[in-house]
């Protein structure tokens, strides 16, 4: 028999695929005998930008809302444009700027230019304002949503560490408590009152893993706010600590404003006689305007519910749902100025709280940095003292906290008594007024 020659490639070539299969089933091996508890380590992706050509600084600078139109045109030109885009006067922007920076500001690197505080600030702003999303916001400010969504949770708690102090704070002496009971007694003839209690619901996305615990009576999810206004619209305490499914009451009596009522731990001033009459011997305490949702204390007068009510007790409700429409109003301007508390907020529950606190601490700011109001954007009476509904009622539907089928809690025998004592006093020559007995 012929010897048959083996050429020496085709050696090489059947060696090579021995050695090639047999790799691949030492490799299979080796995955399938991988523990369940190691992870495999995956390559990462080759990303086809590091930042999109749009996202550039260049391009920020050049088509961006903030240097294109709000710090060059509208700042410049049309002030009040830029307040209505901000919410705040170029100076007002530029004294929160200043006291925020050096929270927000980051170093400058050799890998990449930081966004800018103002950029920061002022895309902040424009939330609060306007509830645009985080994507409509990248498109306008040419910033990345992930930056975005960092951005706004450090802006907000910037601001309220920077201005908690200053413009927001519960009294603790007799005589910041004497101050606002002076305030509602000159502006709405409501003496020994030293602010008004109400709620409202933030709506948000149903948080995971909380089941209806955020899902209120309404129909949709929400963080409660609960709060405190004094006369001249500006709010004293917030209460965010609740959830959607809680009554104004519940929350009112889990909060420290409750419990500092109750044991007398808040600084009120000791109670006095409602006038200067010397015949006058009665003491009457400082106290809070409630609404029926509310239980009859000594330091909470709210309103007569019964509905065959004498002259006397529809003259006391007329005077003391007057004192109290201030908190109404309150909410009206806030929400009517930031926007983004009528939507539904889309954050973790911690940064809603931050946004909310954020917008009060704001509001507040602007009431003292520039109290005068419009009489038309609130509640007003006309000459027969009828109540006109303020402006803002046309844009702002924002529901209230107080659940209908929530158990009332029982008045006290002090609460009645003192507010007979002040239903007497506006029926009185001393306590009436022009309109008040009509």
């Amino acid at each position: 028999m012929a010897e048959v020659e083996i050429d020496d490639n085709v050696v090489f070539a059947v060696l090579l695929c021995s050695y090639v299969i047999a790799m691949e089933e030492e490799e299979e091996q080796q995955i399938n005998n991988v523990q369940p508890h190691q992870k495999r380590v995956k390559r990462a992706a080759h990303r086809q930008f590091w930042v999109r050509p749009w996202l550039t600084e260049g391009r920020r600078q050049q088509f961006g809302h903030f240097s294109n139109l709000l710090d060059s045109h509208l700042r410049l030109e049309d002030p009040a444009a830029f307040q209505n885009y901000t919410r705040l006067t170029p100076e007002l922007f530029d004294e929160v700027l200043q006291r925020i920076t050096p929270e927000i500001e980051r170093e400058v690197t050799s890998f990449r230019q930081p966004l800018s505080p103002a950029l920061k600030l002022a895309v902040t702003l424009r939330h609060l304002a306007t509830g645009d999303g985080y994507r409509s916001l990248a498109y306008a400010f040419r910033c990345v949503v992930s930056s975005i969504s960092k951005m706004i949770p450090e802006v907000c708690q910037a601001i309220v560490q920077a201005y908690k102090e200053e413009v927001f704070s519960l009294p603790v002496s007799p005589e910041a408590w004497k101050a606002l009971a002076v305030q509602f007694e000159q502006r709405w003839n409501v003496p020994h009152a030293v602010g008004a209690l109400d709620g409202k619901h933030i709506a948000i996305k149903k948080p995971p893993q909380t089941g209806s615990m955020y899902f209120n009576y309404k129909g949709f999810f929400s963080i409660p706010l609960l709060a405190l206004v004094d006369a001249c619209y500006k709010f004293v305490w917030i209460e965010l600590g609740g959830k959607g499914h809680m009554s104004d009451t519940q929350i009112f009596g889990d909060s420290e404003l409750f419990n500092g009522l109750e044991e007398n731990a808040l600084g009120l001033p000791p109670p006095c006689p409602l006038t200067s009459s010397p015949d006058d011997f009665q003491d009457m305490p400082f106290f809070i305007l409630g609404d029926d949702a509310f239980a009859l204390r000594n330091y909470l007068m709210k309103p007569y519910s019964r509905r065959q009510m004498s002259r006397e007790e529809r003259i006391y409700n007329y005077r003391i749902s007057r004192g109290r429409r201030v908190v109404e109003n309150a909410f009206g301007i806030l929400a009517n100025r930031f926007m983004c508390l009528l939507r539904t907020l889309e954050q973790k529950t911690d940064t809603v709280k931050d946004i909310v606190e954020a917008t009060v601490i704001l509001h507040n700011l602007l009431r003292l940095r520039h109290p005068g109001i419009v009489i038309q954007e609130v509640d007003h009476e006309d000459l027969n003292h009828d109540i006109i509904p303020g402006a803002w009622r046309d844009q702002v539907d924002w529901p209230d906290v107080d659940q209908p089928n929530a158990p009332r809690n029982t008045a006290t025998g002090d609460g009645k008594y003192h507010r007979e004592l002040l239903k007497k006093f506006f029926s009185s020559p001393q306590g009436a007024v022009d309109g008040g007995a009509s």
